[in-house]
C-alpha cells in the first residue's frame, strides 16, 4: 500500500514538474533567439512576472479571462519595446 502511494507521488511529481517547465522552456526559446541576434536580455523572467501579475489583475478586475491575455500581451509587447528601443536604439547593455 505504502508503495503504491509513493509511486503515485512520484508519478504526480514528474507531471507538475513537466508542467511548470515548460513556461521556462518557452523563455529559454525566446531568449536563444535574442542571443543568437547577439542581444543580451537579461529580463525575461521579469517580463513573464509583469504579464501574469497583469493578467491575473486584469481577469479578476474584469471577470474575463481572455482580457486579462489580451492585456498580458500587450504589457508584455510594451516592455518588449522598451527594452529594444533602448538595447538597439540607445546600444545601451
Amino acid at each position: 500500500m505504502e508503495l503504491a502511494f509513493l509511486l503515485t507521488l512520484l508519478v504526480n511529481l514528474l507531471a507538475a514538474g513537466v508542467q511548470s517547465g515548460t513556461v521556462i522552456l518557452y523563455a529559454t526559446i525566446g531568449e536563444i533567439f535574442t542571443e543568437r541576434a547577439g542581444i543580451l536580455n537579461l529580463g525575461v523572467e521579469g517580463m513573464m512576472l509583469m504579464g501574469a501579475v497583469t493578467a491575473y489583475g486584469v481577469a479578476h478586475q474584469s471577470g474575463s479571462p481572455w482580457l486579462g491575455l489580451a492585456a498580458a500581451a500587450v504589457v508584455g509587447a510594451l516592455l518588449a519595446l522598451i527594452h529594444a528601443f533602448l538595447t538597439v536604439t540607445l546600444r545601451a547593455d
